[in-house]
């Protein structure tokens, strides 16, 4: 809106202003899950950083798990529901204060965006199941993965994401350490080595011997473990 337009090139001036002052509020530290009293002042550049980080990285991340059918869904609807409620609570000024959270004005509308997308990630999960008859391709993973970036950056939970989107991560480093590995050896040895069978992750454990839909439903089962602990962080403090 024009309001919120004014806001933001309002506080652009004043940091300019400020001699781009590098200090931020309190709230926009990192904060550390299952620690009440840690969090880590970022700074401008150090915000900006991490930003870039978390939305970027969760943005491929879930581009990379999204290679068998249903795989990438589900972990996506279970995470952006846990993330709606931590939403929800930063932008309650009373739920907040109780639980040691900052409070965040406005975030809790980001609550009908986790649900609008988990309730059209099950809509599309209904026929990207296995064997899939719609796919969803690099516009909708790198898409979805930058939304729960986004989330978790404005309710302050990037390390949260990074827990309960372990498969995510898992994924992401599996195909990182495989490159990285592969081409160490080749110019070491001459010969390029592997440590997984196949990269990204889920495709190793297929040449293991698991069925496709094992290696989704058990990864989901993972997801899902992962949610409960993030959302455990809420209370254990």
């Amino acid at each position: 809106s024009e309001t919120s337009n004014m806001r933001v090139l309002e506080l652009f001036i004043r940091w300019v202003q400020s001699g781009f002052a590098n200090e931020l509020p309190p709230k926009a530290d990192l904060m550390v899950p299952f620690f009440k009293t840690i969090s880590y002042p970022l700074g401008v550049f150090g915000f900006i950083a991490l930003t870039y980080f978390v939305i970027v990285g969760a943005s491929n991340a879930v581009n990379l798990t999204d290679g068998l059918d249903g795989l990438a869904i589900m972990p996506v609807v279970m995470v952006g529901s846990a993330l709606g409620i931590f939403a929800y609570i930063t932008g309650s000024s009373v739920y907040s204060k109780y639980l040691l959270f900052p409070y965040i004005p406005g975030a809790g509308e980001l609550l009908i965006f986790c649900a609008a997308l988990a309730g059209a990630g099950l809509a599309f999960l209904w026929f990207n199941t296995h064997p899939a008859q719609v796919f969803m391709g690099d516009v909708g993973a790198l898409s979805l993965g930058g939304a729960l970036g986004t989330i978790a950056v404005i309710t302050r939970q990037e390390i949260v994401l990074g827990i309960m989107g372990g498969v995510f991560v898992a994924e992401a480093l599996s195909v990182m350490l495989q490159v990285a590995w592969f081409k160490y050896t080749k110019r070491k040895y001459g010969t390029g080595r592997r440590i997984l069978k196949m990269a990204p992750l889920h495709h190793h454990f297929e040449k293991s011997g698991w069925k496709e839909t094992q290696v989704v439903v058990r990864f989901w089962i993972v997801t899902m473990l992962l949610c409960l602990i993030g959302l455990a962080s809420l209370k254990l403090r």
